[in-house]
């Protein structure tokens, strides 16, 4: 037995940080990542400009079907320019979790589609993963379904000298067209326009 075929047989649900590499080309890398908190590495050598959020909307476009033909839920799509090589990861989820078998049927799928379609351009690595327990919230739909959890917020601006909130997910609302977040930080309630957020994610409740 391989090691990397003992590693995949004693995979669990929620593990800090477990990766394994399954194909290396002249263009991608792919890799299967259980992921608690440890995926904010990556941001030290990947940024998000335009070009990555314009991909990022395509790579939904075109993952989205394959995912939900798995029978499973496209929860993000990262898509950040790194120094040699563009970063896609994907977070996938079902009912009773996913495993190693799951983000394996994906990346094959998703591999090719990105291939043919060439995006991103150039290298890129690709990496599928189930959402871990700080899940991030990337759609309207998330901000309803987990109302009342706790979740961090990282803003693009500074609302009250603050970029970064840490409390309790109110509501999901709208007022006056525009789409509002509530957060209620340590008793003080704030109204966080969705179009100036950067990031959610739940925070893990011990």
């Amino acid at each position: 037995m391989s090691a990397s075929q003992a590693e995949c047989r004693g995979f669990e649900s929620h593990r800090p940080l477990q990766s394994f590499w399954l194909q290396k080309s002249s263009r991608r890398v792919i890799s299967i990542r259980e992921v608690g908190f440890a995926r904010f590495f990556y941001f030290l050598w990947c940024k998000m400009d335009h070009s990555s959020r314009s991909y990022r909307e395509k790579i939904i476009e075109l993952v989205e079907p394959v995912v939900e033909s798995e029978k499973m839920e496209l929860v993000d799509v990262e898509c950040l320019r790194g120094k040699t090589r563009w970063m896609v990861r994907i977070y996938i989820d079902k009912a009773g979790g996913v495993g190693l078998d799951d983000c394996a049927t994906i990346s094959g799928e998703v591999g090719d589609l990105l291939d043919v379609n060439e995006i991103p351009p150039g290298s890129y690595s690709l990496e599928i993963s189930s959402p871990g327990l700080d899940r991030p919230l990337a759609r309207d739909k998330d901000f309803i379904r987990y109302a009342g959890h706790k979740v961090r917020i990282h803003i693009a601006e500074k609302i009250e000298g603050k970029k970064n909130f840490s409390g309790r997910l109110v509501e999901f609302t709208e007022k006056e067209g525009e789409k509002i977040v509530v957060i209620n930080v340590e008793g003080k309630v704030y109204n966080i326009p969705r179009s100036m957020i950067v990031k959610t994610n739940l925070q893990y409740e011990f």
